[in-house]
């Protein structure tokens, strides 16, 4: 019987990250194994009846056996705890039914699902952590520090380390901190660092930098950890030194508050190109940029982060503006001169960011350098390669 994996994720297929965080991973792991995937899809993107066909045509393509469940929101607590009960019913069936001999799971409330399923089969229990969940409710600002959630979030954390036969961290700067955790002091935790990839047959360089007008960009979301406030302060400090400079903003859903701020920041509208794309269309409006940023809110929490959008950028030969404290962004940015890592935030860091900035995008060989370092730090085929290695080490192939 060829090996046979559970992959639980609470994220679900229809939505873009999980088709480019889970399913692009899974049809590269598919072949000689039997896998079966529980996925909780939204409401709204299931009612898409294109999109369903679309998955579906994909996971069958793959040889994936696909178990979509319904995700709820609210009430919150109730909510996450029927589809944990749910999601456990199922889980538990198949892992028996099948014989699958390796659970998967994908963050914290999957992890629920996958100790029930480790604990009444033989399966072997990989978690696949994402970051420290816990703390970065806390941080930011969802959870009351110390409070009740985050206590039961934390002892829930603690239980999944304790029983899980490998664990994935997106950085090495949060697997040194977890290895510190007092109650593994003395356990041999099998663990690996796998940054969040991308498809780099897809972000990659499609043409010469746009060195003229010098064009600096942000790809996302802004609020909660984006900092809008000081990616715009930035791109003033390049405007200082380059007149002509351009602001372009790829953002889907936040275009009234993104237009406030720029008001706010007083930078002329007149050098902003605020845009909405769909995910395909990412790779084509990164390639329009000289530099790009991706300036997070530093915090505790955020050791454990690997921003996909940092892969995007390299992959396409895009130099970053970031900060440290911010998983291992310091390291690669400098080290492998792809970036400039800010040490602060305050307006003075801000335009020597800027003016560093500036100067390394001028550098000739700047594009091939960074997606020679997208390759090989944050490929897909990389981060497939570190699967296999870790199914293989925990033996799952018969």
């Amino acid at each position: 019987m060829t090996p046979g994996i559970l992959y639980i994720s609470y994220d679900g297929m229809l939505e873009p990250l999980g088709q480019s965080q889970v399913l692009a991973y899974l049809e590269k792991l598919a072949p000689g194994r039997r896998i079966h995937l529980i996925s909780f899809e939204k409401a709204g993107d299931w009612r898409d009846e294109s999109k369903r066909n679309k998955v579906r045509q994909r996971v069958v393509a793959a040889g994936i056996t696909w178990h979509p469940l319904r995700y709820h929101k609210s009430p919150s607590a109730p909510a996450t705890a029927y589809d944990v009960a749910r999601g456990t019913t199922v889980a538990l069936s198949l892992a028996i039914r099948h014989r699958l001999s390796i659970v998967h799971a994908r963050s914290y409330v999957p992890a629920l699902m996958a100790l029930a399923v480790k604990r009444a089969t033989s399966a072997r229990f990989l978690f696949d952590m994402r970051g420290l969940w816990a703390d970065e409710r806390v941080d930011g600002g969802l959870w009351p520090a110390g409070g009740r959630l985050y206590r039961t979030a934390k002892a829930l954390e603690r239980r999944f380390l304790l029983a899980a036969d490998h664990v994935v961290a997106l950085t090495n700067a949060s697997a040194a901190e977890i290895r510190r955790f007092s109650y593994l002091a003395n356990r041999a935790l099998g663990m690996s660092v796998i940054p969040t990839c991308a498809d780099l047959d897809k972000f990659k360089i499609q043409g010469a930098m746009p060195r003229s007008p010098f064009t600096l960009g942000y790809v996302g979301s802004v609020g909660t950890w984006y900092l809008l406030d000081e990616m715009l302060s930035s791109f003033r400090f390049v405007a200082a030194e380059l007149p002509d400079a351009r602001l372009l903003i790829v953002n889907r859903n936040e275009h009234g508050l993104i237009r406030e701020r720029i008001a706010a920041a007083g930078i002329n509208f007149a050098s902003v190109e605020l845009v909405a794309a769909d995910h395909f269309d990412i790779p084509t409006q990164i390639a329009r940029m000289t530099a790009a940023m991706a300036i997070i809110k530093p915090s505790y929490s955020k050791i454990a982060s690997a921003p996909t959008k940092l892969a995007e950028y390299l992959g396409c030969g895009v130099p970053c503006l970031g900060n440290v404290g911010v998983g291992d962004m310091k390291e690669i940015l400098e080290g492998e001169r792809v970036g400039v890592a800010l040490c602060g935030l305050a307006d003075d860091e801000l335009k020597e960011g800027a003016r560093s900035l500036i100067a390394l995008s001028r550098e000739p060989d700047i594009s091939h350098r960074c997606r020679s370092t997208a390759l090989k730090l944050f490929s897909l085929e990389t981060g497939v390669g570190a699967y296999q290695s870790i199914y293989d080490a925990l033996g799952i192939r018969q």
